[in-house]
């Protein structure tokens, strides 16, 4: 989404949020506790345990910074208007390959909280459609260089 901001549901963010704080207080502490424990098991080249706990802590510290990002850049509430077409927080349905596919254009946070397909705005459909609206066609390449043709059909805000 341009200038990194995310929209997110308050049913997200709120999620977001206590995971947040739960691996910045107990879920951190638990795992630093791990690494202390396995520390003190011995040699450390041939420590297995130390290694994983190592691991864990720093994917645990690589989420609590993915976290605070997000969370700091996020727009909360309700979708944005359709008028000017597909942005994020919209709900898309278009003829994909010759398939109706009815997906969120939102972060891929969201998939958590909602009974729909979510495709983030930096995904190559998502950066194909953002702006359009109903009758308009695009086409992206996959990452295997495939082309992809796409006519939307609908746009509707996001209701949960």
């Amino acid at each position: 989404m341009s200038d990194n901001v995310t929209w997110l549901t308050q049913e997200s963010f709120d999620r977001l949020t206590a995971e947040l704080e739960h691996l910045r207080g107990p879920g951190r502490a638990e795992i630093a506790a791990r690494v202390q424990s396995t520390r003190e098991e011995g040699d450390l080249k041939e420590n297995g345990g130390y290694h994983a706990a190592r691991e864990a802590l720093a994917k645990a510290d690589g989420r609590i910074l993915q976290l605070e990002q997000l969370l700091r850049t996020a727009v909360v509430g309700a979708p944005p208007s359709v008028e000017d077409g597909i942005a994020v927080g919209t709900v898309v349905v278009a003829n994909v390959l010759g398939d109706e596919e009815t997906f969120l254009l939102a972060s891929r946070e969201m998939k958590v909280d909602v009974d729909i397909d979510v495709y983030s705005d930096d995904s190559p459909i998502g950066r194909a459609v953002l702006g359009l609206k109903p009758g308009d066609t695009t086409s992206y390449h996959t990452p295997t260089g495939r082309k992809i043709d796409v006519e939307i059909v609908d746009v509707k805000p996001f209701t949960g």
